[in-house]
Order: structure tokens, then C-alpha cells, then sequence
């Protein structure tokens, strides 16, 4: 899969890429020193290339570069920090 731009936006408390002019996100809120991801959204139309995975590794990183401890509400980020063990350590 080609490398997709992801970008944090503070305003709509999301991660958003844009892939073939769809909007995927992660949205998610801060509590202190605390991140709740609460969702994950990729259209079908692009679903099935791994941009789920890509905008939850670039949330998580970005989670542990601020010295955050993650709540996984979102099942899809439960299960990829699963799947991740080396991400364990945020939860």
C-alpha cells in the first residue's frame, strides 16, 4: 500500500485521511493525560487496503510521542493493539 498523509485535527478531535477523495478518520477525545479513540471510519469504497491499521498505528505513535495513555473504546483499536503487542504498554 502507497504511504496515505495522515493528519491530526484538533478541532474535530479526529485523525483524517483523505485516500481516492474519501474521508477516513479515527475520532477521539482527551481527557488530561488520557485519549480515548472512540472510532474508526473508512468508507467501503476504499475499505480492505489497510487504512484503518495505518490511521491507528499513526494515532497510537502520536499518543505515545505526548506521553498518553490510550482507552481503546473503538473495538477495531482494541483488537489492532491486540494484534500489536509492542502497543500494549499505552493501555
Amino acid at each position: 500500500m502507497t504511504a496515505i498523509d495522515i493528519k491530526r485535527n484538533d478541532q474535530r478531535q479526529r485523525f483524517e485521511a483523505v485516500v481516492d477523495n474519501q474521508l477516513c478518520v479515527l475520532e477521539y477525545t482527551i481527557d488530561g493525560k488520557t485519549i480515548s479513540m472512540n472510532h474508526v471510519r473508512v468508507p467501503e469504497a476504499v475499505g480492505g487496503r489497510g487504512i484503518a491499521g495505518e490511521i491507528t498505528r499513526h494515532a497510537l505513535d502520536w499518543a505515545r510521542s505526548n506521553d498518553l495513555r490510550v482507552v481503546p473504546n473503538c473495538p477495531y483499536v482494541a483488537g489492532w493493539i491486540e494484534r500489536h503487542p509492542e502497543y500494549a504498554d499505552l493501555i
